[in-house]
């Protein structure tokens, strides 16, 4: 049977599984971890800043244990839910659309003798193939923006979560103040029609029985993040060329420049937020 996903999310799921997608954000982004870092100095690689971010994610949890059933929605390459399985032995559920990128994190997880702690899952988040109440943590990082509906995804979160159970996440954001079209660059590069905010999560997740308990704003993260893979495609962009098509590189540098301005001009916002199910 073949699973029906929506429009933004069949984009998304094309993209990823793309050999340019998954070369370049394996060799460049960091190889485990595909989000944005937390960074000490902008020269420090890219993968240890990308660990911090799941560190400083775990920390928020609480002492987890091997009790935890945890989902990881938009996964990628499956560092957190490695970093997870590892730190405290929670059972975790890798849910991600990119078959490419999903054998790569299959194939880590038996590498690292962790596939017997972790479930790598072919879905979407928009209709997270879980029954009511199953888990302790939902945690997501810089996916939810690709979305078309990110209001059924908050929904499904909490619709999975236990009560009492966290949702901790990050996503790149437009600015509460953000003035109308001066993301039109950055969405047509991601080929999305809009942004969340803050305060769009906020509410959403009020309206689904979700508490705010945390918002870490650090948004000068995304632009020292943005910039520091910039700078690496830059480096490495002879050797990288090897494996990823030229058009793509361009392409690739050209979008990251799009997102360093925005946030600089303050027309994007990103942070670590935290939920807790009533």
């Amino acid at each position: 049977m073949t699973t029906q996903y929506s429009t933004d999310v069949n984009i998304a799921r094309d993209y990823y599984n793309s050999s340019d997608a998954d070369n370049f954000y394996f060799h460049i982004w960091g190889g485990e971890d595909i989000h944005i870092g937390l960074y000490q100095s902008e020269v420090e690689p890219i993968f240890d800043a990308s660990r911090r971010t799941v560190e400083k994610m775990a920390s928020k949890l609480g002492p987890l244990n091997q009790n935890y059933k945890v989902l990881d929605i938009g996964a990628g390459f499956g560092g957190a839910s490695r970093y997870l399985a590892k730190t405290f032995g929670c059972q975790t559920v890798a849910l991600n659309l990119s078959e490419a990128e999903n054998e790569r994190n299959r194939n880590m997880n038996k590498e690292q003798g962790l596939d017997h702690l972790i479930d790598v899952v072919d879905g979407s988040f928009e209709d997270i193939p879980y029954p009511d109440h199953t888990f302790d943590v939902v945690w997501s990082q810089d996916a939810i923006l690709h979305s078309g509906d990110r209001k059924k995804v908050v929904a499904e979160v909490s619709r999975a979560l236990k009560p009492g159970g966290s949702f901790v996440f990050t996503d790149p954001m437009q600015s509460d103040t953000c003035p109308e079209g001066v993301l039109q660059p950055i969405y047509n590069r991601i080929h999305l029609t809009s942004l969340t905010s803050p305060s769009f999560y906020r509410k959403t997740a009020e309206a689904c029985g979700l508490k705010e308990e945390s918002f870490d704003e650090m948004t000068q993260q995304l632009i020292t993040h943005y910039f520091r893979v910039l700078k690496e495609t830059e480096e490495r962009e002879s050797e990288l060329s090897q494996i990823v098509s030229q058009t793509y590189i361009d392409n690739m540098k050209k979008g990251l420049q799009y997102w360093v301005d925005g946030g600089k001009n303050g027309y994007l916002a990103w942070g670590i937020f935290k939920f807790v199910k009533s």
